[in-house]
């Protein structure tokens, strides 16, 4: 197995944090839609396993 120099590592971009973030939220929408009853997620329950409620208080918070 070959490894990359310790030179050529890189710190994590803001790029690669939303790409993982956005990976983990796919990730979360997978499990709820694999344990959901009927064919579909509610706009409801996206909403809730995205914390779309959540951000929205944050960010209203923070921003008055």
């Amino acid at each position: 197995m070959r490894v990359a120099p310790s030179s050529t590592a890189t710190v994590p971009t803001e790029q690669d944090r939303v790409a993982l973030a956005e990976i983990e939220l796919c990730g979360e929408l997978i499990i709820a839609a694999s344990s959901a009853d009927g064919e579909r997620l509610s706009a409801d329950r996206i909403d809730e396993v995205l914390r779309v409620a959540a951000e929205r208080e944050a960010h209203d918070g923070r921003g008055r």
